[in-house]
């Protein structure tokens, strides 16, 4: 697998993104279905309903399914120029594949899990267009009910894909020395350009509620349990009336999680240290003060509802957030610290202090941003620095709902649009080394069980020229 092949791969992985999956059917051997149908002169006869493409075990994929597929990636903004039929119904094979071995492995997704995911889809389309009534119309759905059994059937689907996915790469590593080898396989004229990149540093200031705030927000939580112990209130209703955690309040309070569900810890630590029916006392998080209802547990499965407050901070503690950054800065300019010592010294962002304020990139944890690549937000609060500039305070809000936070920041380096260098570049090349490794792990296992799993291909689509062997000799 060389890099061309690899780039071939990146750009694949990136236009199936937006793929949804379909036709979550039981399987039948037959190329087509078909309805049978009364005419006036009382004969009958057989009318084409939708043919079928392929089957995967117990999977059936329809014609229709190909052309959903396209119109959703269409209506996505992706586009469909490159893209065949036969290509789609490949990667809609390898779904199906994947999620049928996830069911013979056991690697199962609660209901609860999809619905969970269901809601949240259902709720960022119902913010993005302004009504669940607007969303029925988009998707052409007579009524909220079909449309989440739709949506249901197709997280299901890819949940249980994913996890297969996951199964099969979560291993794999790979040495300083086949990484090595790696880089040294890429002729000189293949090995890949990096765009433009930057290191970026930064000082942070948190402004802080007083602690008769915080007390208020505590007084106010144990109010709240206390009226649903004594006097039997719903706690459902009051994480709607009262919760400020915007990803579930309007469920009542409601999450399904695991001990690897990406909570913080201390969530995870007080919701595993519950039984069925109790409810916490109040305790604090980076976000807020919370109380947790735990409403059901099913083995290492939690359905919890909580009540998230956050105290109020003052603006005195907004503007002196400000006041002390600008002098951090002053001092910066005047040369009393260097921009790594005032973060290790002032900065009240345990992640970056340690490291001169550096920024680390969320995707491979290396310390430069790929200009093309960078989250907008990071973009445009640096895009105008120049080198060596230090930023007056910025404001940033938490979108996750917690209190904003004051930084100034720096471009510590810049680096221009280069050939790729091993000793420079070693982390990306270590992930593209990773990535070719899991790819040969992942079209080993799709060889291995393409053999050994039920697999019919309609005569109209064996001709393909599939990247797997679906059509069996």
């Amino acid at each position: 697998m060389n890099l061309r092949f690899m780039k071939k791969m990146n750009k694949k992985l990136l236009v199936l993104a937006f793929f949804t999956a379909f036709g979550f059917l039981r399987a039948q051997d037959t190329d087509e279905a078909v309805l049978m149908k009364s005419d006036t002169t009382s004969s009958t006869k057989k009318v084409k309903l939708d043919g079928i493409a392929a089957v995967i075990g117990d999977y059936v994929i329809l014609d229709s399914d190909i052309e959903k597929t396209l119109i959703d990636l269409r209506s996505q903004g992706a586009s469909t120029q490159d893209i065949t039929k036969c290509s789609l119904l490949g990667k809609l094979m390898e779904d199906r594949l994947y999620a049928h071995q996830a069911v013979q492995d056991s690697l199962l997704v609660s209901d609860d899990q999809v619905n969970a995911q269901s809601d949240r889809q259902i709720q960022q389309l119902v913010s993005q267009v302004g009504s669940m009534e607007k969303v029925l119309k988009f998707y052409k759905k007579t009524d909220v009910e079909s449309f989440r059994t739709e949506l249901f059937e197709i997280n299901k689907l890819r949940m249980l894909s994913e996890k297969m996915q996951s199964s099969i790469v979560e291993e794999i590593e790979v040495t300083p020395e086949e990484v090595r080898q790696f880089f040294g396989k890429i002729p000189e004229d293949e090995r890949p350009v990096f765009g433009a990149e930057l290191e970026i540093a930064q000082i942070v200031k948190q402004p802080t509620a007083p602690e008769e705030e915080k007390q208020k927000v505590i007084d106010r939580l144990m109010q709240i349990r206390q009226d649903v112990l004594e006097n039997d209130a719903s706690f459902n209703v009051k994480a709607i009336l009262y919760s400020q955690d915007p990803g579930s309040k309007s469920k009542g309070g409601f999450y399904s999680m695991t001990r690897e569900t990406p909570f913080v810890k201390e969530f995870k630590d007080v919701a595993f240290s519950l039984q069925q029916g109790e409810i916490s006392e109040p305790f604090e998080t980076d976000f807020g003060y919370h109380i947790i209802y735990i409403e059901k547990i099913r083995g290492q499965e939690l359905d919890l509802r909580h009540i998230l407050l956050i105290p109020e901070i003052p603006q005195i503690a907004l503007d002196t957030a400000v006041k002390e950054l600008d002098s951090i800065r002053q001092q910066i300019l005047d040369g009393k610290y260097s921009f790594a010592d005032a973060a290790l010294n002032f900065s009240d962002e345990k992640e970056t202090k340690f490291d001169g304020g550096l920024l680390r990139n969320p995707i491979n944890f290396d310390s430069r941003f790929e200009l093309t690549k960078m989250d907008p937000a990071l973009y445009n609060q640096v895009r105008n620095l120049k080198d060596e500039e230090i930023s007056r305070p910025i404001k940033e809000d938490d979108q996750r709902g917690g209190p904003p936070k004051f930084k100034i920041m720096k471009i510590s380096n810049r680096y221009d649009e280069h050939k790729a260098d091993f000793a420079k570049d070693y982390l990306k090349i270590q992930e593209l080394a990773l990535r070719e490794k899991q790819f040969k792990a992942i079209k080993d296992w799709m060889d291995e069980h393409i053999d050994d799993t039920y697999i019919h291909v309609n005569t109209d689509n064996r001709g393909c020229d599939f990247a797997n062997k679906w059509v069996k000799e």
